[in-house]
């Protein structure tokens, strides 16, 4: 039996046992539509993690006092696992800025408070983020972008950056460029609006100190740190972390001290996003599962049925392997069908979940993922539904085509 023959033949087989065949179908169908959403979820999620943790920067790292468990380093590379007991307060002062100046590593750095104060503008008050930075190196270390206006400059005194959120939604009122502003009991200039939806407000770190309560001057919440090198970020830690260490007398203790990288962030979330991509597609594999007993199932079925139309094409001369091919190829056709559908729903279903996760408030739509689909995994989808189905259906098939033609007549 020619090739061409027993596919048509294969074809009329899927063709007549339509409500059984397509039944089995809807199970590979369902199965692929959920391995190639979820995919193109993930694909897409990694492009968005990438494109927001570039903007984080891989070559930033972020000085606090005190130990952290999450991201922390102690001397030697050890994580930080809490402070000795002490009656002084563990801080960072300008005594840890003259420590850094020093250090052949580092490109810039930033000293940085953070707080709340009020805000009034008109007759509307609210309470907002304050950060106090150094204007003179800021603009060179943030990673926001710039909407309207300016970054803050070395000579600023009464004037700020504000995000977005607090320029288009904080009060009643839009905000612009050169517009009055009063924080705490102080006035200030809006040189510039970042685009972002942030709502925090940027001022020189002098002013900070007036606007924020209880801070005490030349004390730093954050130290943010620009080296000049990415690939020798490990490096510049060590000597930082040796540096500091010697400065604040910890050499022998437990560090004082933390420093966290964005690199780490940057892998850590992109391993946590590869980690639920992979965790999804193996649920929806299950559905592939459950598809591949159908058709196994629907094989069996339809050897059983075609018993003695089996006997007689052996009688007229068919062999083993045509029979053979004829049930695989039915069975392959199965899957080939089933995946081309699979794909298209697939494809409308990566193209509406974030959408509809957005309207939710899921995090697909605070991310703004959209789904991202390759050709390589489309066809691996329909290579593995063929596959599927042609596994799913080989024990039937060889059964179909070890049948005797006397007891395959004789079958009613």
């Amino acid at each position: 039996m020619k090739f061409r023959k027993a596919f048509k033949h294969a074809l009329r087989m899927v063709l007549h046992a339509k409500v059984r065949s397509w039944l089995t179908i809807l199970g590979i169908v369902i199965g692929v539509a959920a391995v190639i959403a979820i995919i193109s979820i993930g694909q897409g999620l990694k492009v968005e993690l990438n494109a927001q943790l570039n903007n984080l920067g891989g070559d930033l790292l972020t000085l606090r006092a005190g130990t952290s468990r999450a991201f922390g380093f102690g001397p030697g590379g050890d994580f930080g696992g809490g402070t000795t007991a002490t009656t002084k307060e563990i801080v960072l002062d300008k005594t840890d800025v003259q420590v850094l100046r020093g250090d052949e590593y580092i490109k810039v750095f930033d000293t940085e408070i953070s707080g709340r104060a009020d805000v009034y503008y008109v007759a509307e008050k609210g309470s907002a983020s304050i950060e106090g930075v150094d204007p003179a190196t800021w603009s060179q270390i943030t990673t926001s972008t710039l909407g309207q206006g300016r970054m803050l400059g070395p000579a600023d005194t009464n004037v700020i950056v504000v995000g977005g959120r607090i320029a288009n939604g904080f009060f009643k009122s839009q905000l612009g460029v050169n517009q009055m502003l009063t924080i705490g009991s102080r006035l200030f200039r809006i040189v510039g609006i970042l685009k972002d939806d942030s709502s925090s407000i940027y001022m020189p770190i002098d002013a900070a100190y007036e606007v924020i309560a209880d801070k005490t001057k030349d004390v730093y919440d954050t130290i943010t740190i620009k080296i000049k090198d990415e690939n020798q970020l490990d490096l510049a830690i060590a000597d930082i972390q040796q540096k500091l260490a010697i400065k604040r007398h910890v050499l022998n203790k437990k560090a004082d001290f933390s420093i966290s990288s964005n690199k780490e962030r940057q892998q850590q979330r992109a391993q946590v996003a590869s980690s639920m991509t992979t965790f999804l597609t193996a649920i929806a594999a299950v559905a592939l599962l459950v598809g591949a007993v159908g058709i196994a199932n629907t094989m069996f079925t339809s050897v059983l049925e075609k018993t003695k139309e089996i006997g007689i094409m052996k009688a007229i001369g068919a062999r083993n392997k045509d029979i053979l091919t004829l049930f695989l190829l039915n069975a392959g056709l199965i899957g080939f069908i089933g995946g081309i559908i699979g794909i298209i729903f697939g494809v409308i279903l990566s193209a509406f979940m974030p959408a509809l996760m957005g309207s939710s408030g899921g995090v697909l739509g605070r991310f703004g993922v959209v789904g991202v689909i390759s050709i390589k995994t489309i066809l691996m989808a329909l290579g593995i539904s063929v596959i599927i189905g042609m596994v799913s259906g080989a024990v039937p098939a060889y059964q179909a085509s070890k049948l005797r033609p006397v007891d395959a007549l004789r079958y009613e």
